[in-house]
């Protein structure tokens, strides 16, 4: 379980890790010796990715938000020292981890802007593109005035698109996306390729990002900055 095996690390930057339950069910069992304050909150329905994300961080009143999915393991023991020190100077937007799958390969976690195209490429097995416009937001850190000058996550996306939009415009306010020396396992189920429901949510959201106005600033900045090229994660 992501909390125990954060409480074993000790003592690290983490300070305050609030727990939103989207669905009814029981309460966290926190503990006793946590090195961390716990608070979870119980959502009457579901809310979208965004939502939940921007609601919690009000709680929050440390300088550095981070964004973790549950479904992560193996993690470093240096993994918020290491994110920490790489979101602190001042161009940098948010840092983010190399994540990995279940057999120890590096996921696709950084990607091209899925637009039409580089999605039909995608698709049909072509080569992937050696950029990244965006990173997986499996698990992310950043600075507390970072959020609060892109107002958070977009909360028009309710599921999937809502961290490419949220990268775009880090990027678009002059800041950049940083990718830290540390890797853990991410435990990506992919739903939105094989239930409708999830699939029904993936159109949904690519169709709020072609239709809004950060992605055509976005690449229309690519024109005059060129792409970011990064050395591949390796493996």
């Amino acid at each position: 379980m992501l909390l125990d095996e954060l409480s074993a690390q000790g003592p690290s930057n983490l300070q305050h890790l609030i727990i939103t339950h989207n669905l009814p069910g029981p309460g966290l069992t926190v503990p006793p010796d946590c090195p961390f304050r716990v608070s979870e909150i119980l959502n009457a329905k579901p809310q979208g990715f965004g939502a939940n994300h921007n609601k919690a961080f009000q709680h929050c009143s440390t300088p550095f938000f981070g964004v973790m999915n549950p479904d992560l393991d193996h993690l470093p023991n240096n993994l918020w020292s290491r994110l920490v020190e790489l979101a602190t100077p001042a161009p940098i937007g948010l840092a983010y981890p190399v994540l990995l799958n279940l057999d120890g390969t590096v996921q696709d976690s950084e990607r091209e802007v899925p637009t039409p195209l580089s999605l039909l490429k995608r698709y049909t097995h072509r080569p992937p593109v050696p950029r990244r416009d965006w990173a997986n937001a499996a698990c992310w850190v950043l600075r507390r005035e970072v959020w609060q000058q892109l107002g958070g996550f977009d909360e028009g996306y309710f599921l999937y698109c809502e961290d490419v939009d949220f990268c775009l415009r880090v990027q678009l306010a002059g800041l950049e996306l940083k990718r830290a020396d540390v890797r853990m396992t991410h435990h990506a189920q992919r739903t939105s390729h094989r239930q409708w429901r999830y699939v029904s949510l993936h159109l949904r959201s690519l169709w709020r990002l072609w239709t809004t106005p950060t992605l055509y600033r976005y690449l229309w900045r690519l024109r005059k900055t060129g792409p970011v090229r990064l050395p591949d994660m390796g493996r």
